[in-house]
């Protein structure tokens, strides 16, 4: 990977990144606290979540619309929001999060997490002036049963935008990005990679496959120079558990570069899938520095030419 990973002790959270934090802390409360279950067996937490998604979008001045498609005979949404690019508004970026939970779960770090990043980076970029249009989506539907499925919400997406020949430079998923540990093997890996990536699991992993491997360059690049926190890199084959968990698969599948921003979830955090997957689990102030890289990394990625 481009760079070196940060190794240095982590310097206070200067004022823009403590509001960053809070703004992140309000937002997984709001969604895995007040609202909760956010699934189709908890339907009324899934509606509330959407709409609360939608309202926050409109406010930071996005514009915003809705794809609305019928899952088990109801309606479900996938939530957009547009910045449109100043010189190549025909080519796009997406930067996606599923806002649903698995069922009997609240979800705080899958993936109300990455939905608060979504959210957050809204306010972050609302002034600025891209190259590139840039669309910030939260997916319905990527928890199971759906995953995989025609009715997974980035799946119907993905295929919309292929229908309507769009092109989309680059897609990344912010999948559980919350949990951070020091501790030595507090972080594993599928069969063989732990040879060569750290054993505490206190980085943010930019992780696709091998089609994706410049997107995954180029991202962990732009992050380094973002931001001082530890970030590692990995492009594999995609029959490697864990690589196309998330809803950039669905992007894959449609010819699109496309990855995985994560803290690795099950290989790492111990309340994956649980009901313990509680708002207090969450380091918000090691994710306030992940999400200032990561409004580092879409500005880059928008204005940069694909080669660089």
């Amino acid at each position: 990977m481009p760079g070196v990973s940060h190794r240095d002790p982590l310097a206070p959270l200067p004022p823009d990144e403590i509001l960053v934090r809070d703004n992140l802390r309000r937002h997984v409360a709001k969604l895995a606290g007040e609202i909760g279950e956010r699934s189709m067996k908890r339907y009324d937490g899934l509606t509330a979540a959407a709409d609360y998604i939608r309202d926050v979008l409109a406010a930071q001045g996005w514009r915003v619309a809705e794809q609305t498609f019928e899952s088990e005979g109801r309606p479900v949404r996938n939530i957009e929001a547009e910045l449109l690019g100043t010189t190549r508004p025909n080519e796009i970026l997406v930067i996606g999060a599923h806002y649903d939970s698995l069922t009997g779960t609240t979800g705080a770090n899958d993936n109300a997490t990455g939905t608060a990043a979504v959210l957050e980076l809204a306010r972050l970029l609302n002034d600025a002036r891209l190259d590139r249009t840039v669309r910030l989506v939260a997916f319905v539907n990527e928890e199971p049963p759906y995953y995989y499925t025609e009715a997974m919400g980035s799946r119907v997406y993905a295929r919309r935008a292929r229908e309507r020949s769009e092109n989309i430079a680059g897609m990344l998923s912010l999948e559980t990005i919350g949990y951070y540990s020091d501790q030595p093997r507090s972080q594993h890996y599928p069969a063989g990679l732990g040879l060569f990536y750290p054993d505490a699991g206190n980085f943010i992993a930019f992780v696709g496959n091998l089609a994706s491997r410049d997107l995954v360059r180029r991202s962990v690049r732009a992050f380094r120079q973002s931001v001082a926190f530890p970030s590692e890199g990995g492009a594999f084959p995609g029959w490697i558990v864990g690589v196309e968990w998330s809803d950039h698969w669905s992007f894959g599948r449609e010819g699109y570069p496309a990855i995985m921003v994560t803290d690795t979830a099950l290989f790492r955090y111990p309340h994956y899938h649980s009901r313990e997957d509680t708002p207090d689990k969450v380091d918000y102030d090691r994710m306030a520095r992940v999400v200032r890289g990561l409004a580092g990394v879409v500005t880059t990625l928008a204005n940069a030419d694909e080669n660089s």
